[in-house]
Parts: structure tokens; C-alpha cells; sequence
């Protein structure tokens, strides 16, 4: 093991440092060099087991974790300069024209990544969502088994959780004495997403679920003594690990929250939240210019939303259909199983309607899940053709699941949303690092396109479904006003509920649970209403000037056919595109 460790790091080593031998025999064509180095850092980043703007939903356990340490992170900032110092040598105008998309992004990224070494990012580990513990404990659910290989690198996971929760623990505790806490109210009942992991019996963790399956061709011998030393594992290192860091959160971290609502009452606060703005959204936009749209599309959605009002014969206003919504039982299921198979029509009948709208499609298939710890989200696949991605639902607390945004919700998290870009973006001839990139504005932004573009593929008939969509388009409008209003403009957390009561159709305990999202997650939830407008203006400006030669399943495989994207890298390739269009004609 000791040897196996050993080696391994001589490896990362000579990667990182790249070996004078290397040196010698590098190519010196500006295609062949950048290629080399894309390869560089791409071994780097898979034994750092760090890839930096990557969907954190998609991290699974496969051996040793990685490492948080201030001097892993001063490796990975001094990696990224020499890469970045080797990457302004080539000549950009000597590559071709993939190439230089390619080189333009990886330009962005590494420059990105410089940017966040100044930032106290590295502090913050959790958030009242989820953190590196809950990804810990959920990997193994969504973490594929097909060899009992498979089995030891989960085992060497699970011995090297001490490390890896006393590194962020660490992490916390220098966050503490900087003044980089989360709000108080915001995560007063964190710890039940800890202690939810304290067990007394193994077999009842999360962690045991591996061991509950195996593939044919591990045999009974090896299926007893994996699981002997799994449980052996969760007793005697996750269990005390888990308890070890309730006890930190609860006597160290609680006591040490801060008080005031916004990110920007921290040292360094507004230079911090403009990263976090320019990280998600891929934007240079200012505060008050994202909380000035918020209200602007505000307005709009709810003219909307009024005439559906109108449309069913309700009688009273905004405030009295909103209540209705909540409180009327035809609007909700009766069991976790209705809710997911209502899911399951919903998502089969839009993968019917894809091939009118797009000619690319993924390979990759994706199920739908029930869970109850978090709300509904997807993780991709692996990438690898091992494993599906999966399409979470929220299961347990039926009254905060309302039918009525369930079309939205999973044309949104399946296809065409998030299945359908992220599977496809794997599937592509692309550069490994562009594969598995996620920019938040074009995720998310695609996200919140895929609802809208429901309407176009026969979804929200009933009016109270099309209200939903608009609710769901309103929450998200509403996230430019609160977010940019606590971190930017001083509003307190109350301020921010009640405007999302009163411009929304969330439940009151949604709501709660959104703006304590809001504030540990500064920026982040700028992103879906920014970039699905993005993607609206780009497609009216390609309609406007193709006229009746726009092809919609040719706009929409430009979109998604070339990976993740910043939000100025898909303006400009939509204007070559329209280009390539009319030349076409």
C-alpha cells in the first residue's frame, strides 16, 4: 500500500513539475504542443482527483480522497501558473478553428482557477444544501460496482474519511478565526445532515448500501470478507467521523456564525460576491443591473401568471391563487409512488418529442430516483458508459411537492434539460477537460430554457401546470431580486422571504429553505435566469435574421453540441453560426 502511495505521487510529481525528459521530446507544432499540454494538465487533475467548475453532484469515491490541505492547494495554484505560463506560449493563431475554441476556454478556466485561489472559496465546504460530508455519504448510492476492484478502492475511500474530515474541519475552524462564517439562522438545524449518519447499526448507513449487491463475478468468499471490512470501516472510522465533526459544528462552528445576513459583511465581502457573480454567471454584470432585471422580468411573469388567474374564473388575487395552490389537496399526491410515477410519464413522454426539436441526442440513459434528504436534483453519469444518470425526486414530504410544477421540474432536470446536455456533452468529440465542464449561467440557464420550451412540445395544458411553469420562472426571477438584495443592498432575511411569498406559489417552508440557500450560496442562484435569458435572446436574434430557413433542431444541436459554455463563447458562436447559415441558403 505504502509503495502503492509512493508511486503514485513520484507520478503526480513528474506530471506537475513536468520531468526535464518530457521537456526534451515536446512537440513543437502549436496544435501538437497545445494538445500535449491539455494532456498535462488533464493527468494532473486525475490524480489530484480535482476538476475544477465541474458538477459537484457528480463526485463519486474511488480510492484515496482528495486532499485540502494548505499545501495541496498552494500545489494546485503553483500547477496552474506554470500552466498558464506555458499555455501563453503557444501562437493561437497558428491552431485551427476547434483548436482555438478549445485554447480560448481553457484560457478562461485557468485564469478563473487563478482568480479563485485569491477567494476564501476553500472556506466554505458546506452550505445549507449539502456539503463534503452529504456528498460522502450519498457517493456510494450513484457510485458504480462492476468488479470487486470496485469494492477495494470504496474500502480505501471509506479508511481515508478521518483524513479527509479532519482536513475540512481544519478548513472550518481557520474559516471561524478569518470571519468567514455561514448566518446563524440560516444553518441552525445543519447538524440533522450530520447526525443523520451516526448510526449504531452499520447496515442502516448510507454507506452500507454497496454491500447490498454485488455483481456475478465477485464470489461468496470475497462478497463475506467485503462486507466484513466495510462494516468494520463504517463502525470504526465513518460512525466516529460523522460524530467528530457534529461535535465541531455543534460546539465550535454554531457559536461562531455571523449575524449578518449578506456574503459582503465578511472581510473583503464585495470583491468576493463579484467573483461569485462572475463565477456562476460567466458575466461581468453588476449587482444593481441583476437585481434591476429581476424586477423587470418580475413584472412580466406575473402579467402572466394574472391572465391564467383570470383565464380559470378564480375569484380573488395573486395572494388568494397562490394560497389555493398550496392548500388544495387535488394538487398534490397521495403517496411517494404517485409523485414518481407521475415523474416517469412526464419524462417518458418528453423523450418521445425530442427528435422534433434536436438531431443530437445522448446515448446515456437516466432513471428517475425517489429521495428524501434533499430536493429534487440530477446527477450525470459517469461518462464512462458504466452507469445512467439519475433524476432525483423529492420523496417524504408530499405537501412541498406540488403537481402542479412537476412538468417543469422534470423537463428541467431530465430531458431536454439536464440529462440531455450534460449525457451529450460526455458523448463528444471534445477535449476530456470540455467534456466535464459545468458552467452554472449555461447549465442551468439550458435548464430553465427546457421548461419554457415545454410549451412548444405539447406540456402545460392545464392551466394550472402552465401556472406552475410560470411560478417556477417567477422563483427564478425573484432569486436576482433577494440574492443581489441580502449580499448587494442590505435586505434582511425577512425582507427576502416575504417578497418571495408574495411573488411566488412556493410553499412557506420552500421558500425558508431557498433563502437560507441563497445566503450560503451567494451568486450561485443568479445563474438559471441569466443564462436562460441568454439563450432566449440568442434564438430570437437567429430567427429574426434566418426568417423562415431557421431550423430549430439545428439551433438547438449548436447549443448543446459543444460542451459547457461561458456566456460570451456561446454569443459569439451563435453569430457564426447564423453566418454559416445564411451562407448556406
Amino acid at each position: 500500500m505504502r509503495c502503492t502511495q509512493t508511486l503514485a505521487l513520484i507520478v503526480v510529481a513528474c506530471t506537475m513539475m513536468s520531468c526535464s525528459a518530457e521537456e526534451a521530446h515536446r512537440p513543437h507544432d502549436a496544435g501538437d504542443s497545445f494538445h500535449a499540454l491539455l494532456d498535462e494538465h488533464w493527468a494532473a487533475a486525475v490524480a489530484e482527483k480535482i476538476f475544477f467548475r465541474t458538477d459537484p453532484d457528480a463526485w463519486r469515491m474511488d480510492g484515496r480522497l482528495t486532499e485540502h490541505t494548505a499545501e495541496a492547494r498552494a500545489r494546485r495554484e503553483q500547477f496552474n501558473e506554470q500552466i498558464l505560463s506555458k499555455l501563453a506560449a503557444i501562437d493561437v493563431d497558428e491552431l485551427d478553428e476547434n483548436d482555438r475554441l478549445s485554447y480560448r476556454i481553457f484560457k478562461y478556466e485557468r485564469e478563473t482557477e487563478r482568480d479563485s485561489y485569491q477567494q476564501p472559496d476553500h472556506l466554505f465546504p458546506i452550505n445549507s444544501l449539502f456539503g463534503y460530508h452529504t456528498y460522502f455519504a450519498e457517493s456510494p448510492a450513484t457510485t458504480v460496482f462492476l468488479s470487486a476492484k470496485d469494492y477495494d478502492d470504496y474500502l480505501i475511500s471509506l479508511a481515508d474519511f478521518t483524513r479527509y474530515n479532519r482536513e475540512h474541519i481544519e478548513l472550518l475552524r481557520e474559516a471561524i478565526v478569518a470571519g468567514y462564517t455561514h448566518h446563524c439562522e440560516s444553518i441552525a438545524n445543519y447538524a440533522r445532515t450530520i447526525d443523520v449518519h451516526i448510526v449504531a447499526d452499520a447496515e442502516s448507513s448510507a454507506l452500507y448500501v454497496p454491500f447490498t449487491r454485488f455483481p456475478g463475478n465477485v464470489s461468496e468468499d470475497q462478497r463475506s470478507s467485503l462486507v466484513s471490512k466495510g462494516v468494520a470501516l463504517i463502525n470504526s472510522v465513518v460512525v466516529p467521523g460523522y460524530q467528530e465533526l457534529l461535535d465541531f459544528f455543534v460546539d465550535e462552528y454554531l457559536p461562531a456564525c455571523r449575524s449578518e445576513v449578506g456574503i459582503t459583511s465578511v472581510p473583503g465581502g464585495d470583491s468576493y460576491y463579484q467573483y461569485l457573480i462572475r463565477y456562476f454567471t460567466t458575466t461581468e454584470m453588476l449587482p444593481a443591473e441583476i437585481h434591476e432585471l429581476g424586477v423587470t422580468e418580475l413584472r412580466r411573469i406575473r402579467a402572466e401568471m394574472q391572465s391564467i388567474i383570470d383565464a380559470v374564473g378564480f375569484d380573488g388575487d395573486f395572494k388568494d391563487f397562490a394560497n389555493f395552490l398550496r392548500e388544495d389537496p387535488r394538487f398534490y399526491a397521495k403517496t411517494d409512488q404517485e409523485l414518481l410515477g407521475r415523474a416517469a410519464l412526464i419524462s417518458k413522454t418528453a423523450e418521445g418529442e425530442l427528435p422534433r426539436f434536436f438531431t443530437l441526442l445522448p446515448r446515456a440513459t437516466y432513471k428517475i430516483v425517489g429521495d428524501r434528504n434533499r430536493g429534487a436534483y440530477y446527477k450525470p453519469p459517469s461518462g464512462d458508459g458504466t452507469d445512467s444518470g439519475t433524476y432525483f425526486v423529492k420523496i417524504g414530504d408530499l405537501q412541498n411537492e406540488p403537481l402542479y410544477t412537476l412538468e417543469s421540474l422534470s423537463l428541467h432536470e431530465g430531458v431536454p434539460g439536464h440529462h440531455l446536455q450534460s449525457a451529450l456533452a460526455q458523448e463528444l468529440d471534445l477535449p476530456e477537460f470540455r467534456r466535464n465542464l459545468n458552467h452554472s449561467a449555461f447549465g442551468e440557464g439550458w435548464g430553465l430554457y427546457s421548461e419554457r420550451l415545454g410549451k412548444e412540445m405539447g406540456f402545460y395544458k392545464d392551466p394550472y401546470s402552465d401556472f406552475g411553469r410560470l411560478t417556477y420562472e417567477a422563483w427564478r426571477a425573484c432569486r436576482l431580486v433577494v440574492d443581489t438584495g441580502m449580499h448587494a443592498f442590505g435586505w434582511s432575511r425577512q425582507q427576502a422571504v416575504d417578497f418571495m411569498l408574495d411573488n411566488t406559489a412556493l410553499s412557506v417552508a420552500e421558500i425558508n429553505k431557498e433563502i437560507n440557500r441563497y445566503i450560503t450560496w451567494p451568486a450561485q442562484a443568479l445563474s438559471y435566469k441569466i443564462g436562460e435569458l441568454k439563450i432566449r435572446e440568442l434564438r430570437a436574434r437567429a430567427e429574426a435574421e434566418l426568417g423562415s430557413s431557421f431550423d430549430i433542431r439545428r439551433f438547438h444541436d449548436m447549443v448543446v453540441g459543444n460542451g459547457s459554455l461561458p456566456i460570451a463563447v456561446l454569443g459569439d458562436m451563435v453569430t457564426d453560426w447564423i453566418e454559416a447559415e445564411k451562407r448556406a441558403l
